[in-house]
């Protein structure tokens, strides 16, 4: 229910913030929010087969999986399969439909990292024999996606990547040298991008350039700003009408807190918080560590990005282009996270069953 509930708000916010552009854009207001819905079908169909679908086969198919995320992050980068919007090749376009594979990677590196983290077992804590391996294999998936080049997504990864590691019992050390290590590297890419260095001068000194380079982040402030406690009422927001750039995508959350007000960002904020709670309860009743690390990681793929929209959204971390699971307009991402949702379903029927 908490999940139906999370996609309700997506598709009734998505129609809010979206119709007027997708008015002026394709002459049709409906234009996102039949896709969105589309989409919804989609993902709740992804979901009734996960929740049917034995986990234990996973393990055999971990690194089919994991070469199969590789190769369609390869395929991306090709001219002619790859879909360039936005200065990115981060699309694959069949038709009228398009998809991001560095979503469907997450979800792919999830069933990996939960199949060597449960095989290493406590072999993770030795350097050359867990750890490493761990890490150059994630890795070769950061890596790609850092080409698109999709900045956010991999440092979400990477991030995603560590505290799996870190739970799984691996040397505190050992994750801060890796951190500490490709510091350098994120500081290159970081850098080597005007783009990605205004959004670092926007989130350090927001009001220096309120109507340049911190335009986003500023228009956001005064959504959150004029929402008070209980918004200006569904559909009345302001900044959806052309000042808030990506009101129905990155930026979705700002808008809830204009038109829904505090109460209406803590609703949804305690949904997530009850969908990750379940995650984490389901994770500890099962005694398979392969379960355990597959349920911990479908957990934090939603529940970290969450949080780093939610953080990006409100000031706190500099842009990074990730959207809001289950509530911003995306195709891939909703139907993935809906996958998740759905393994994690089929995982609690089987603790319960044990």
């Amino acid at each position: 229910m908490t999940t139906l509930a999370l996609v309700g708000i997506g598709i009734v916010m998505v129609y809010s913030t979206s119709a007027i552009l997708a008015a002026d854009r394709f002459q049709d207001p409906y234009y996102f929010l039949k896709r969105q819905a589309i989409y919804a079908g989609a993902g709740f169909l992804c979901m009734l087969l996960a929740m049917f679908f034995p986990y234990r086969p996973l393990r055999r198919l971990a690194y089919p999986i994991l070469l199969g995320s590789i190769l369609l992050l390869l395929a991306v980068l090709i001219p002619g399969i790859g879909y360039r919007a936005g200065g990115s090749m981060r699309w694959i376009k069949i038709g009228m439909f398009s998809f991001q594979p560095s979503e469907l990677a997450k979800l792919g590196l999830v069933i990996f990292l939960a199949y060597f983290l449960a095989k290493k077992d406590e072999k993770i804590r030795e350097f050359y024999v867990g750890f490493l391996p761990t890490v150059v294999l994630s890795g070769l998936v950061i890596i790609l996606v850092l080409k698109e080049p999709d900045f956010g997504t991999a440092i979400f990864l990477g991030a995603m990547v560590l505290c799996l590691l870190f739970i799984s019992g691996a040397r505190v050390i050992y994750i801060v040298s890796a951190v500490l290590v490709l510091a350098p590297v994120g500081y290159y890419f970081l850098m080597n991008a005007a783009y990605r260095y205004r959004r670092l001068l926007a989130f350090i000194r927001p009001w220096d350039d309120p109507t340049g380079t911190s335009f986003q982040i500023v228009q956001s402030f005064l959504s959150f700003g004029s929402g008070g406690l209980f918004g200006l009422g569904l559909g009345e927001g302001r900044q959806k009408l052309f000042f808030l750039p990506a009101p129905h995508t990155d930026f979705i959350f700002s808008v809830i807190g204009e038109e829904l007000g505090l109460v209406g960002t803590m609703v949804v904020i305690l949904l997530f918080f009850i969908l990750t709670l379940r995650g984490l309860r389901i994770a500890l009743s099962l005694e398979d560590r392969f379960a355990t690390f597959l349920a911990l990681g479908l957990t934090l793929m939603i529940s970290l990005q969450t949080v780093i929209n939610m953080a990006v959204v409100l000031g706190l971390l500099p842009t990074k282009g990730l959207t809001l699971p289950f509530i911003s307009y995306g195709g891939t991402s909703l139907m993935v996270n809906l996958t998740g949702v759905g393994m994690l379903l089929h995982l609690s029927a089987y603790a319960e069953r044990k």
